[in-house]
């Protein structure tokens, strides 16, 4: 799905305004990126892309540190392959006030569920289940990160003229938080709290909001602040169109428009 440089700008704007996932450092082994600058104004030329959510998110990233002095873009998205055979991809490699850094970029949506798992970190899931931020931790614990010091990626640096043993990592986990109605005042230890946009509900609590309008976003559009300049729908209408995804189980980002003019996110869920 492609988007004109508007659409595109709320999209950054909102991730710019989205918060890290934790501070310091989690589980004494991962640390996010420390950053001193913020750069609000999109400036590379991404109208018109055709970029997974994903990917657009790095892009996004490497737009930010084009307003910080203090880094240096060395490497984006180096593919690690052996025998021709890609084994592994590092997001990123640049210098922080001259340090080699290795950067992995995650963006992550997360429902709190406290029936899944026994752990906070198990708790914090995908919206339709199929993910978690323990998941997201135990793969870059056991294989992201630990893909710097593999032969081949020491090889492929070597070309670059970089030495992995002077390379530090970090990673830049950002996501939106979202736990369910009844818990949006809750205070989560493990997480930056900071990071809740909102909340869930099941389809028969949409009851609650019955005078109110609601839009459904693209999922690129997941990452932007709700504003007013869409075509709101009546409730109607919106389940109409809400039971297509619940039906296939699939979890939609909604925005809401209360009477007073109020804007929300949230999700209905399927499960």
């Amino acid at each position: 799905m492609k988007f004109d440089f508007k659409e595109i700008q709320l999209q950054y704007q909102g991730f710019s305004e989205s918060h890290f996932l934790w501070k310091g450092i989690l589980e004494n082994s991962i640390q996010n990126i420390e950053l001193k600058h913020r750069n609000l104004k999109l400036t590379k030329n991404l109208a018109n892309h055709n970029l997974r959510l994903g990917k657009l998110v790095e892009q996004f990233v490497f737009n930010e540190f084009l307003a910080d002095t203090t880094i240096q873009i060395l490497l984006e998205n180096i593919q690690i392959q052996k025998d021709k055979i890609t084994i592994g991809e590092l997001d990123g490699i640049l210098t922080l006030n001259n340090i080699p850094i290795h950067l992995e970029i995650i963006y992550k949506f997360y429902l709190y569920d406290n029936t899944e798992g026994e752990t906070e970190m198990e708790h914090w899931i995908g919206p339709n289940r199929r993910d978690s931020f323990f998941q997201k931790f135990r793969k870059l614990v056991d294989k992201q990160l630990p893909l710097l010091y593999k032969k081949t990626t020491k090889d492929t640096l070597k070309d670059h003229h970089l030495d992995v043993n002077t390379i530090i990592q970090r990673v830049y986990f950002k996501a939106q938080l979202f736990p369910h109605l009844n818990d949006i005042n809750k205070i989560f230890p493990l997480i930056n709290n900071d990071c809740v946009e909102g909340f869930y509900i099941f389809k028969k609590e949409l009851t609650l909001f019955k005078d109110c309008k609601f839009f459904i976003p693209t999922k690129h559009n997941w990452l932007t602040k709700p504003h007013t300049n869409i075509k709101w729908l009546k409730m109607e209408d919106f389940l109409l169109d809400l039971d297509v995804f619940l039906k296939e189980k699939n979890a939609p980002l909604c925005w809401l428009k209360k009477r007073n003019g109020m804007l929300l996110k949230f999700f209905v869920v399927w499960w």
